[in-house]
């Protein structure tokens, strides 16, 4: 099985590197991606950069060069529940733009042609339900857009839209949008790096990165190992 791995940053994509093994760098369509084995599967990393643009168009090229047989994108989100602390680790069931809205006549966050709510891959979520590896990891709702969420009344913005929302980034729905257009399976997996409105979150999302969460990551090798 070929898994293609999405993570917005460098310092992501540098938490991900460890978990291959006989890996090596090269380059497509201009990108540098690291490809090795985790487990019984071929594994593609790649950073997709921060945003709905970037994320999108480097999915693209992820599916086009590698060919996967299925998208995870991993890495850190911001809580926008009460129940998600610091550290929680997130397996979204869908993903939702909370951003967009196409004018009269159309749904808060649905673009035209798409559905308000990507789900994602099914077989995936399944199984992560089963691993003991996981621990408490929530499922469930997370909202994406074009923004770094810092105050409460910005949650409650996304909360008001989408009242079952447990996580916002600015990357899940887009890589969704893209990976439904190729016709390939889909997966977030993230950790809660701050809790926008609950905190001073610039300074939680900055020492998140000081206590490195590789727990997450080696979540992220015990859900292939098992589905490899």
């Amino acid at each position: 099985m070929k898994i293609g791995i999405l993570a917005a940053m460098d310092k992501e994509v540098a938490l991900l590197l460890p978990l291959l093994k006989d890996m090596k760098e090269v380059e497509f369509d201009g990108r540098k991606v690291h490809i090795g084995r985790i487990g019984n599967c071929e594994v593609c990393v790649m950073k997709c950069g921060i945003g709905k643009v970037n994320s999108a168009l480097n999915a693209y090229r992820l599916i086009e060069s590698f060919h996967p047989d299925l998208v995870i994108n991993s890495g850190v989100a911001g809580g926008a529940d009460s129940s998600m602390a610091v550290g929680s680790l997130l397996v979204a069931t869908e993903a939702a733009y909370h951003d967009v809205w196409c004018g009269p006549g159309s749904e808060w966050g649905q673009i035209d042609g798409m559905p308000r709510r990507f789900a994602m891959d099914e077989a995936l979520v399944n199984a992560c339900r089963r691993l003991p590896a996981l621990g408490e990891a929530r499922f469930g709702l997370i909202c994406s857009g074009d923004r770094f969420i810092s105050k409460v009344e910005e949650v409650d913005f996304i909360k008001s839209a989408f009242p079952d929302a447990l996580a916002c980034d600015m990357e899940s729905a887009s890589i969704a949008h893209a990976c439904l257009d190729k016709g390939v399976p889909f997966a977030v997996v993230r950790v809660v790096s701050d809790t926008p409105g609950q905190a001073d979150n610039i300074s939680q999302y900055k020492d998140f990165w000081t206590t490195a969460p590789e727990k997450t990551f080696h979540a992220l090798k015990s859900i292939i190992d098992y589905i490899g």
